[in-house]
């Protein structure tokens, strides 16, 4: 199998997810090329070949051109993948390539079982095993599910692309900066988030008090958020706030992809959850078997 890698670059950088797409390659036992628009002094770290068109010259997002650089890799590797990052630059062009290509398109990827590729249903509350039946296929993969360990090394060997029409009425004006939140979790030291193990909203109090304590700020997983039990600019994860404090204490959360991809940069985890198995223990540093609701009280005391 052969897979190609689409490449995010941003305001004259490479973005370190592309080495996330390189461990998802890795996983599905996949040969590896990568496509960038981009430029020289900015090319991933591999032996894999890469090919390059200028974003001076195309733009650092276009999508019909961007779609065109990426079809013309697409036919020289002959590739029976094309993986992108599920992220804003990855939802608006993979669907035109898989379209162009007549392809199917699996969104999202969390993980790789039987041959299949893993994807959350039931608004992120269960998963499934999806296999593409299209000779190609167009893949995205959520961020900070295929984790790159170790340093990226490695020289790429670089083949330009060089679109003869790359006319279009699309400009490429810039990027606007996110909505100011009412809590900025992304400059917290210290953050405890309450997850759907809290129980209920009249229990949020009880994490807010150990963030006081602790001096921090509280967040919350998304399922608390979609009940309406905390406002949104408490919520960490891909659909949240990116954190990166140094220390996270979780609080009832089970630990859902998309709520790691978020907090997975935190200096010290700690996870208080009633279930050993459950996926946060994965990436905690102290994992605390009990009730949240009654061993959150009795720290917040001590800790008063």
């Amino acid at each position: 199998m052969k897979a190609l890698l689409v490449c995010e670059y941003r305001e004259g950088k490479l973005l370190d997810t592309t080495y996330e797409l390189l461990a998802f390659a890795d996983r599905i036992g996949a040969e590896k090329a990568m496509v960038l628009i981009g430029s020289d002094s900015a090319l991933p770290a591999c032996n894999s070949t890469v090919y390059l068109a200028e974003a001076a010259k195309y733009g650092e997002y276009n999508p019909d051109v961007h779609k065109k650089i990426v079809l013309d890799a697409v036919q020289r590797e002959n590739a029976d993948c094309i993986v992108f990052v599920h992220s804003s630059y990855g939802w608006d062009l993979a669907p035109r390539v898989a379209a162009a290509l007549r392809a199917g398109q699996v969104s999202e990827i969390v993980g790789v079982v039987d041959g299949g590729y893993e994807v959350g249903c039931c608004n992120a509350k269960m998963r499934r095993a999806v296999t593409p039946t299209s000779g190609k296929a167009v893949l995205t993969v959520q961020a900070g599910a295929f984790s790159f360990t170790g340093t990226p090394q490695g020289t790429p060997k670089v083949e330009r692309i060089d679109i003869p029409d790359g006319a279009t009425p699309v400009e490429f004006v810039g990027y606007e900066p996110a909505e100011k939140k009412d809590v900025d979790l992304t400059r917290a030291e210290v953050i405890v988030s309450a997850g759907r193990g809290v129980g209920k909203k009249d229990n949020i109090p009880v994490i807010q008090a150990l963030a006081k304590a602790l001096g921090g700020e509280l967040g919350a997983s998304r399922p608390v958020v979609d009940a309406g039990w905390v406002d949104h600019s408490h919520q960490v994860g891909t659909t949240g706030q990116s954190v990166s404090p140094k220390l996270y204490v979780a609080c009832g959360i089970s630990g859902a992809i998309q709520h790691l991809a978020g907090m997975k940069k935190s200096d010290f985890v700690v996870a208080i959850n009633k279930d050993k198995d459950a996926p946060i223990g994965e990436v905690a540093d102290v994992l605390v078997v009990a009730d949240v609701m009654q061993f959150v009280p009795a720290l917040t005391a001590k800790l008063q």
